[in-house]
């Protein structure tokens, strides 16, 4: 007997498997059956025909309920009909354990249901393909990385200050001082780049931001590159090229899981290097164009206003060049200009808002030192960041992704609550 997974039974068209799996729902009339099987790699049904197996076979196949566990054994056979190309003929049912009253049934439900429901929720083929679209994107990201020849490094979660302020951190005692769970890993990043070269973090960050939007999250994940010797249009290079990297590898891997969820994946392909560009103060007057007359200079752009610039350009498109007075305390100043800073914001295309945040950085001691007073930060706490300006300091750049918004604009679902396993917003810390 051949033991399968789901996802590998185009290996055995024509022979018998077995397959460890879950009744994710089914139909059945008086002669035939036929059972949405899952067993986390994929989906696929099962068909029992009557006439063809034992009587408590089908009788067992008509009784079984929803999210039952099961070994089922059958034969591979092609089905162009389904989007895994193949479904088993089955012959054979062990029941390992019989579920009850499961509470997601095939209708619909509510939001606060299904997410009290989180751990149950994501058995649904949705919620698996957003996951399986995640851990693509994941897998891809380490790929891209490495082949540029960056270093993975792992900043602390706990740190004693703030990378941009303390207003949105989440506070904790650190035995008898002060610690912050991390909003970024950059500053450590930074150091870890000056000892490495390219070094990129891949890791959990916390925003006690008391936000409602379908962007926000409170913990989230980022990936954050850093480059020493690169500057400003070097890092933007290597934003493009990696997002359009993880894009592609989506398309070609996640086909099943991007099908799925009606995915329009035509939007998707034209997500290629290299992405357009607008400055601030072009965007700006852009907006003022389409009647976006409240905001002025100075002013952040709002989830309205990424949305109005994003949805002239059929790729992510970069905002560069923002107000020094509008972003954190360690950007390089235009070399033109001191208002404004060597930064860029990407902005993904269908109202998916900001997905990086980018910049050179400073480099210069006297002005880091400079900045950190301008915004009132305590220099003991930066001393050692400060010190990365002492001692060979040289230009460099860097970013940061984060993960469920790009999850989220891939997979096409509306609300970042589905981009990760377990989402903790404003309201909930459950399950």
């Amino acid at each position: 007997m051949n033991k399968s997974t789901i996802a590998e039974v185009h290996k055995y068209e024509g022979k018998e498997v077995k397959i460890g799996a879950w009744l994710a729902n089914k139909r059945s009339s008086g002669k035939i059956a036929f059972l949405q099987l899952r067993d986390g790699t994929g989906f696929i049904q099962g068909v029992v025909v009557k006439s063809e197996v034992a009587e408590e076979v089908f009788q067992l196949a008509k009784s079984i309920t929803q999210e039952s566990s099961m070994y089922v054994t059958g034969t591979v056979t092609k089905d162009e009909r389904s989007a895994l190309g193949f479904e088993l003929q089955v012959n054979g049912i062990e029941v390992i354990q019989q579920s009850t009253d499961y509470p997601i049934t095939p209708k619909d439900h509510g939001t606060e249901f299904l997410m009290d429901h989180r751990h149950l929720w994501l058995r649904s083929k949705r919620q698996h393909a957003v996951m399986k679209v995640r851990n693509e994107i994941i897998r891809a990201t380490y790929e891209f990385f490495n082949e540029q020849g960056f270093s993975k490094v792992d900043p602390p979660i706990l740190t004693g200050s703030a990378p941009e302020g303390t207003t949105e951190l989440f506070h904790t005692k650190y035995f008898d001082e002060d610690a912050y769970l991390s909003q970024s890993g950059q500053l450590y990043m930074e150091a870890a780049a000056m000892a490495l070269g390219k070094v990129f973090s891949f890791g959990p960050t916390f925003r006690a931001e008391k936000s409602k939007t379908r962007r926000h999250l409170i913990e989230f994940w980022m990936i954050e590159p850093e480059m020493a010797f690169y500057e400003f249009e070097d890092n933007l290079k290597v934003q493009e090229e990696y997002v359009s990297y993880i894009v592609q590898s989506v398309i070609k891997n996640c086909t099943v899981e991007l099908k799925a969820l009606n995915r329009d994946t035509s939007k998707l392909e034209k997500i290629q290097a290299p992405f357009p560009r607008i400055s601030y103060d072009d965007a700006l007057k852009f907006l003022h164009e389409k009647g976006f007359d409240d905001i002025q200079w100075g002013d952040d752009f709002g989830a309205p206003h990424e949305t109005a610039i994003a949805e002239s350009y059929d790729k992510p498109v970069f905002i560069t060049h923002y107000p020094t007075t509008l972003k954190p305390f360690y950007m390089q100043p235009a070399p033109d200009r001191d208002d404004v800073v060597l930064c860029a914001d990407l902005i993904a295309p269908e109202g998916y808002g900001e997905i990086i945040g980018g910049s050179e950085r400073i480099h210069d001691y006297d002005l880091l030192k400079q900045r950190l007073e301008e915004h009132d930060l305590p220099l003991e706490s930066y001393n050692w960041y400060l010190q990365l300006r002492q001692y060979g300091s040289v230009p460099h750049s860097g970013f940061g992704l984060g993960l469920e918004r790009t999850v989220a604009w891939i997979s096409g679902v509306e609300h970042v609550r589905e981009s990760i396993p377990f989402p903790r917003l404003l309201n909930r810390l459950y399950p």
